[in-house]
């Protein structure tokens, strides 16, 4: 019996080491090859570290504007995504109707539609209304994008914040908005922080919206200029393309790092509805 149950513990330690490297590997590519002045598609240790590869990439025209347009398109969206999932999150957590359900449902499913099935008629539409090939059009969509899993994660959270709370703010004359962004929104700080980190990140690689909304170069994110790496014949330049990836993926990283603290915590509710 217990040699059996040795066996399952190493085939399952098998398969868990097999997953990590799965993810591990592309990780050590990138950063080794961002130091490699001769990368290539193997994982190796580098002969001689360099930051030539840093030095071409770092310019305004390969790295600086491309990420400037990433940082406005996905910061803007981000927000208004995450304002308008609040506001929208409200009434569904607090308030009762026959159509809460049905609302909920039609989000769940909004969720599932393959962004590629609604571009044509969403381009076509922002040709009529003169959004194409504009900044504040693309952050439109990024948010009409994310919105309904967003409401959906919000409302969630939202439900875990008593209302008693917000009963007795109205008592001492807070209007509902006010109560929401006093009591309820800071009380669900981790769960604002879980919607704004997987808001941020989905816009932020995303290829294809972009890449079909913007025409102008000068606008493009650093999401669809990684494209210029790969050459016309199959060429590539991997080291330049793993130094860019490490600066592509700062970003995201700082945002985790300083929701990091609000990610773990609980609802500070304490002993707030004792009494």
């Amino acid at each position: 019996m217990r040699s059996r149950s040795t066996t399952r513990r190493l085939a399952a330690d098998t398969g868990l080491l097999a997953v990590a490297a799965a993810f591990v590997l592309p990780l050590a590519w990138v950063v080794l090859s961002a130091l490699d002045p001769r990368a290539d598609l193997r994982v190796k240790v580098p002969g001689g570290v360099t930051w030539d590869n840093f030095d071409a990439v770092l310019t305004e025209e390969i790295t600086f504007t491309p990420l400037l347009n990433s940082l406005l398109l996905c910061g803007g969206g981000t927000l208004l995504t995450v304002a308008c999932a609040a506001l929208a999150a409200y009434p569904l957590s607090r308030f009762r109707s026959r159509l809460n359900r049905p609302f909920l449902l039609t989000i769940l499913f909004a969720t599932c539609l393959p962004i590629t099935a609604v571009m044509v008629p969403v381009y076509a539409l922002f040709v009529q209304v003169n959004l194409i090939d504009t900044m504040q059009g693309t952050i439109f969509f990024f948010a009409a994008s994310q919105l309904p899993f967003a409401i959906w994660l919000m409302k969630n959270f939202m439900d875990g914040v008593p209302k008693e709370l917000e009963e007795a703010a109205w008592t001492d004359g807070a209007s509902s908005f006010q109560s929401l962004l006093r009591i309820v929104l800071p009380l669900m700080g981790p769960g604002v922080a879980v919607v704004t980190v997987f808001s941020f990140v989905m816009m932020w690689g995303n290829f294809f919206v972009p890449f079909m909304l913007l025409l102008t170069p000068d606008q493009m994110p650093a999401a669809v200029s990684i494209n210029e790496f790969f050459g016309n014949r199959g060429t590539v330049v991997y080291g330049q393309l793993a130094a860019f990836s490490v600066i592509y993926s700062t970003p995201v990283i700082l945002l985790y790092v300083v929701v990091a603290r609000r990610l773990g915590g609980g609802f500070a509710l304490g002993g707030a509805v004792k009494g």
